[in-house]
């Protein structure tokens, strides 16, 4: 693992957790850095969102502090008040303005921040940063509920001799229905670039990658992605070709964390890929993906491992996109199982066993012979997803 140059990390318990588990960390640059951000659509979102879209994108970053077990989010004008009190503390701690600080919340919904243990806990973690790679693990276990365990990536490239070092964490487990950006992801590198490039890369990589995952449809208030840059590697992003080939690792660096996701959904047992062509505009390839994706039934069948191929298509039906009924076609797993509007037979054991047998399940929906195509990262629905999120809060 190389970590980007010019970052520290650390990740504290603090007591916002019952659990007594790591539950604030935080991230910042020996020198002011590029940050740029894409958050949540919803209208209802934690006061984090509002205050991060303010800052970004921007080139005085500092540090972002993250807590979880707690979002902030429909806590009125005294969220907003421990939100800015969060800011105000760090940039204390580092001298530095809290207009310098983004702050990103998450956990259950409604409830006030414990200050008292949140400001404890910002001293703590500003004591503990380190550019080591036990303080990026520690921060990257601090910002996860859910979570089975911590998600995180790194990729490391050469321009012309010199590396560019690209590092990212990531959490989200449920509550996953993107738009615009899904859970909350950060993403480090140590490239040279100015707010408009990291802007404009970041919501590349979010549409190739985050923005294309689903647990169960469910967006969340608190949902955030963010880019920094501190500039620190020699290398000379100085072309267009050498700013499209970053963001092709970005984004390849957003679709292995964003995989993870819902490989990690609340219960999950597969982690199903849709993919779709023949749509006529990637916005129908999308909107189909998506619908098939959200199906519960679709989801069910897939934990059953049940070749229900009739869920799939009917769902593609009802997804509000311009198709031909009868240039469907649909493969599970390579499976063909229907064909040009028509069913075709196969061996029902067979394309079970291959669902039932393996982790990763791929849906192949071909719709037409337009150029329109997409893919959509979901995982399937079981017992113990109902079960858990029936006692979340509980």
């Amino acid at each position: 693992m190389q970590l980007p140059l010019g970052f520290r990390y650390a990740g504290v318990a603090c007591g916002i957790k019952p659990s007594g588990k790591e539950d604030l960390a935080i991230i910042s640059t020996e020198a002011p850095a590029i940050c740029a951000g894409v958050y949540t659509q919803n209208i209802v979102r934690a006061a984090s969102i509002d205050f991060n879209r303010r800052m970004t994108p921007c080139d005085h970053f500092r540090a972002l502090v993250i807590n979880s077990g707690n979002a902030n989010a429909c806590t009125g004008f005294e969220g907003i008040k421990n939100n800015q009190a969060m800011a105000t503390e760090v940039g204390k701690h580092l001298d530095t303005e809290p207009a310098n600080i983004g702050v990103l919340s998450t956990g259950i919904i409604g409830v006030q921040l414990p200050m008292k243990e949140v400001t404890s806990g910002i001293a703590a973690a500003v004591k503990a940063l380190s550019p080591e790679e036990e303080s990026f693990t520690a921060a990257s276990k601090a910002i996860t509920t859910t979570d089975q365990s911590p998600k995180t990536s790194h990729l490391t490239y050469n321009i012309d001799g010199d590396q560019v070092r690209i590092s990212a964490m990531a959490k989200g487990a449920g509550m996953i229905g993107p738009r615009m950006a899904t859970m909350l992801a950060v993403v480090m590198t140590d490239a040279p670039l100015t707010p408009t490039v990291a802007q404009s890369i970041l919501a590349t990589a979010n549409a190739k990658s985050f923005n294309r995952i689903s647990v169960e449809g469910h967006m969340s208030t608190n949902d955030a992605v963010m880019l920094i840059a501190t500039g620190r590697s020699p290398a000379q992003l100085d072309s267009a070709p050498l700013i499209a080939q970053l963001t092709a690792f970005i984004s390849d660096t957003c679709i292995d964390l964003a995989k993870k996701i819902p490989s990690d959904g609340e219960g999950a047992t597969h982690l199903i890929e849709i993919i779709v062509t023949g749509a006529k505009t990637d916005a129908d390839a999308d909107r189909i993906a998506r619908t098939v994706a959200n199906s519960a039934l679709v989801k069910t069948a897939i934990t059953g491992g049940d070749p229900n191929w009739g869920r799939i298509v009917s769902a593609a039906g009802y997804a509000g996109a311009d198709i031909d009924a009868d240039a469907i076609s649909l493969k599970i797993n390579g499976h063909q199982l229907f064909k040009q509007g028509q069913p075709v037979e196969f061996s029902a054991p067979k394309v079970s066993a291959a669902i039932a047998d393996n982790f990763e399940t791929t849906i192949e929906l071909a719709v037409g012979t337009g150029s329109g195509q997409f893919n959509h990262w979901t995982s399937d629905l079981t017992v113990d997803y109902v079960k858990f999120n029936s006692e979340y809060t509980t």
